[in-house]
Parts: structure tokens; sequence; C-alpha cells
């Protein structure tokens, strides 16, 4: 006998193997999306290396918006850093702002001295020191020019007293830490120029609401600028805009490379601002330096910290991009073909 061949009708799947139909259909949707990455990514090079390529067709337009710009964006930083550097003179508003402690005629060196070393470890305090009875008299005859009168009296009637010096110059913690220093054994008097702290404090109050007024002032005027110079822009392109919507273009598509101008602009603006914020500090430092020195202080303007210029890259970039967003919807519909 001979046995006959079997042949299969349809041909045999391994178990648990996948399809070829699943395997082409991913294989079809990875390759879909790395396409269009890939088509996104180049739409997006394109769009900046047009807008690149216009800027740098028109050098001195767009050189001179930058420069508004920048000058738009230094003033209230400039200003708030002015008013930092002030604000931080540190030693000289420190020791205007002493606390001064008069302790009872009784209180000897020893109990004086203990009692600064407590002092100096409050947190709220920089530095305490001891002038004795005897340092007292002496600096208040070399003072006065009482020296002689001052030598008949038959006892020294001034005490021993610890001048504090506070760790920030704050209305509040300076009324707290008064308090708690007064109540201290011993102390008999305490005092402390409130008056000066109020007038400090509202100094720079007013110099903080100046600063933001104007630069929400400045703000618009940037918006206004950059949202003017993306309309020209859009208007030199107009029959080009309205072929492109002609044919199927989104509005992302035509919105894109105006955008772009408009991060552009705020970047450069920004190194701008940023560049004219150094050689401007830098350059009125030397009349601080020199004017601290007249008054025996080694007071210096701080430059622009690296923080505070990526921050101002950071906004003048999204300016430069909200102000293009903003001129370009409003004109978007107005360039619909008809």
């Amino acid at each position: 006998m001979c046995s006959a061949r079997v042949t299969p009708d349809q041909p045999g799947e391994r178990v648990g193997a996948t399809s070829k139909n699943q395997v082409d259909a991913s294989l079809s949707d990875t390759r879909g999306f790395r396409n269009q990455f890939r088509a996104w990514l180049e739409n997006h090079r394109a769009s900046c290396s047009d807008s690149v390529a216009r800027l740098v067709r028109q050098p001195l337009g767009s050189f001179f918006t930058c420069l508004v710009m920048a000058v738009a964006l230094s003033l209230p930083m400039g200003l708030a850093l002015l008013l930092e550097n002030v604000s931080q003179l540190g030693g000289s508003w420190q020791r205007a702002a002493q606390i001064s402690l008069f302790l009872e005629l009784d209180a000897g060196d020893t109990y004086g001295e203990l009692l600064r070393d407590k002092i100096a470890e409050h947190e709220h305090v920089a530095e305490a020191q001891w002038i004795s009875r005897e340092q007292a008299l002496a600096e208040f005859q070399e003072q006065s020019g009482l020296g002689e009168a001052l030598r008949e009296l038959p006892d020294n009637p001034l005490p021993g007293s610890i001048l504090v010096t506070p760790e920030v110059v704050d209305k509040d913690t300076l009324v707290a830490l008064l308090d708690e220093l007064k109540n201290l054994p011993k102390v008999q008097q305490a005092q402390l120029d409130l008056l000066w702290i109020e007038r400090l404090a509202a100094i720079l109050h007013m110099g903080e609401h100046f600063i933001f007024a104007l630069s929400v002032l400045l703000i618009a005027a940037l918006l206004l600028v950059v949202g003017n110079t993306i309309r020209l822009h859009i208007e030199n392109r107009r029959v080009e805009i309205e072929v492109i919507k002609l044919v199927g273009g989104t509005d992302g598509y035509v919105r894109r490379p105006f955008l772009y101008m408009g991060v552009l602009y705020g970047l450069v603006g920004g190194i701008l601002a940023w560049l004219l914020l150094a050689f401007g500090l830098a350059w009125l430092n030397d009349s601080v330096v020199q004017l601290a020195q007249l008054y025996g202080s080694e007071f210096a303007l701080s430059g622009v910290p690296i923080e505070d210029g990526f921050s101002l890259l950071l906004g003048a970039v999204l300016l430069g991009y909200i102000g293009a967003w903003l001129a370009v919807a409003r004109h978007l519909r107005e360039l619909s073909p008809r």
C-alpha cells in the first residue's frame, strides 16, 4: 500500500505568533508617526530659517525694533536692581537701626558681657556690643568737650549699655525684638528710632510700586511694538498668505513663521537689554564708589545676577511670542480668501 500525501489547504500558523497583517499594521503606524514627526520638525525648521532670513534682509529695521525692546526691558529691570542694591546697603542701615539697651547702674562688666553674649545668639541679631560705664564716660568726655567738668563729679553717672545691631531692617521684626530685649533683667531702658525705620520702609514701598507701574506700562508698550512690527510683516505677505489658505493651508501653518519672528525679536531684544544693564551698572558704579568713599563706605553696585539675566531673556521671548500671537490672531480673519 502506498500512503497518500496530504497537502493542507491553508498554510499552518505557529501557536502564539502574531499575524502578518498585525505586524505590518504596527510597522506602518510606527513609520507613519516617525514620518509625521520628521515633517513637523522640518516644518518648524523651515519656518525658523525663513524668519531669520527675513530679519537679516532688513538689518536696520530689525535692529532698531530690538533696540526699542531692549530699552523698554532694561528700564524697569535696572530700577529694580538699583532698588535692590539700595535695600542691601546692610551695614549702614542696620547700624542706623541699632537698639540701645541701657542697664542699671549696679550692673557690672561681667553681667554686661554675659548679657551681650546671650543677645548675640538671638536669631534676629547680627551683632551685640558691650559698652562699659568707663568707656561711655570717656567717649562722652571726648565728644562733648566737658571733660574738665565731668572729672569733678564724685561718681560716674553713665550706665553701661549694649548696642544691638539687627539682622534685618524690618519694622515689625524690630518692634518684636525691642519688646523682647527691654524685658531682660537689669535693662532699665531700650531705645529705637522707629520713625526712621518707617520712613525707610515707606520709601522702599513707594519705589516698588513705581517700578511695578512702570513695568506694566512698558510691557504694554512692548506688546504694541511687537504687534505693529508683525502686522507690517503680515501686510507685506498678504498675497502669499491668501494663496496658502486657498490651497488648504491651516491657520497654524500661516501663524508659525510670524511666531518665530516674534520670538527672535524678543530674544535679541533681551540680549541687548542684558548688555545695556551690564554696561550701565558698570558705568554708574564708578561714580557710586567715589561717592561712597567720601563717606567712608566700601559700598559698590553689584552687576546683573545670572538668574535675573536669564529671567530677562525668558520674559523678552514670552513678550515677543505673545505680541506676535495677538497680531496674527487679529489679522488671520481679514486674510481669509473670499
